[in-house]
């Protein structure tokens, strides 16, 4: 399998760092969230002087074979029609785009639909959907493979067009289900408590998914180890997001985590890679029900509380403006000495 070199980021310049943003016109800590996140961002890129360029939200999308379990209230035809209203603009992820100055990236990952590539989606498809994992693994190893492989290589085409922050969202009715059995499998966290409402389910539905998931589980006979609850459960769309996290992080770029589903990749690629948590920021707390239960288990602090649950980068994107706040507080604030102000702390 493609190997990333992720390391930690070099802690010797955080003491200047912390120096400068304590130097700031404003009492020590008052501006919170905002001083934390600009000493994150100043030790990814390694400077005193750091800065956002061209974000990109790239959006995975594939099929699931555990749809046909009825898991899912949405039919899975809905995740190639929704591509479609990506394409012609009309989805909550595009507006967002559009007010933060994100260019949007569709890649077909495992969609089982005859899409038009011609109008501008990447074609990365692997295979028409997983297989369904009740019965047998999501994909096979090679598989698997083949998605942190294309995952990654749509990351170095964003980094080659200039960006150095990237959000991410996915695209893929049953995907919620895949994110509740890698939540459970990764923190130990009882299957009951890491599956929701997903599209909306009522709660027999829920009770229904439920039974189903743990019917999977049951059934799986791997050695969980990452590589394999991650191919044996998995979206193609999903992995495919586990290897484009981990090559931005190699490429030290920003990685703005969305909901659920994303923060579960995210998870994943940390069981690969736990240095990768260093260059995630985590948009926001989500309204599936085990969103929050998946944060704390990872010990991520989310800058939002909206109660989205959309998906598609959504709530990463509407995060990004507290990020660009933390850029501008340590580049465009004054300093005490600079301003002529006595300390007041």
């Amino acid at each position: 399998m493609k190997t990333f070199n992720i390391p930690r980021p070099d802690m010797a310049i955080r003491e200047a760092l912390v120096d400068k943003i304590n130097n700031l016109t404003k009492p020590k800590g008052s501006l919170g969230m905002l001083e934390a996140l600009a000493l994150q961002i100043g030790l990814v890129q390694q400077t005193l002087s750091p800065a956002l360029h061209h974000p990109q939200n790239i959006i995975f999308a594939a099929d699931h074979g555990i749809v046909e379990e009825g898991v899912s209230l949405s039919p899975k035809e809905v995740t190639w029609q929704q591509i479609s209203n990506f394409l012609h603009g009309g989805a909550g992820v595009n507006f967002l785009c559009r007010q933060h100055g994100f260019t949007l990236k569709i890649v077909d990952a495992g969609v089982d639909y005859d899409l038009p590539y011609e109008k501008g989606i990447i074609n990365m498809k692997v295979r028409r959907g997983t297989r369904n994992y009740l019965h047998e693994a999501a994909m096979s190893r090679e598989e698997m493979e083949l998605c942190i492989e294309r995952g990654a290589e749509v990351v170095r085409r964003c980094h080659e067009e200039g960006s150095n922050v990237l959000s991410f969202g996915e695209m893929g009715i049953g995907n919620t289900s895949a994110s509740s059995l890698w939540m459970t499998c990764f923190t130990g966290i009882p299957l009951e408590q890491c599956v929701g409402a997903g599209s909306g389910l009522n709660t027999e539905g829920i009770r229904h998914k439920y039974q189903v998931l743990q019917q999977a589980l049951q059934h799986y006979a791997g050695d969980y180890s990452p590589c394999d609850v991650i191919r044996y459960f998995g979206g193609l769309e999903m992995v495919m997001a586990v290897g484009a996290m981990l090559q931005a992080a190699e490429l030290k770029m920003l990685i703005l985590v969305d909901g659920f589903i994303m923060t579960s990749c995210m998870l994943a690629a940390s069981k690969l890679y736990p240095a990768v948590l260093d260059y995630a920021i985590f948009g926001h707390c989500g309204d599936e029900s085990g969103h929050k239960l998946l944060l704390d288990a990872m010990g991520a602090t989310p800058l939002l509380h909206l109660g989205l649950r959309l998906g598609e980068g959504t709530g990463a994107i509407c995060a990004y403006p507290i990020v660009d706040s933390a850029v501008r507080m340590i580049n465009e604030m004054d300093n005490f000495a600079h301003a002529s102000i006595t300390k007041y702390f």
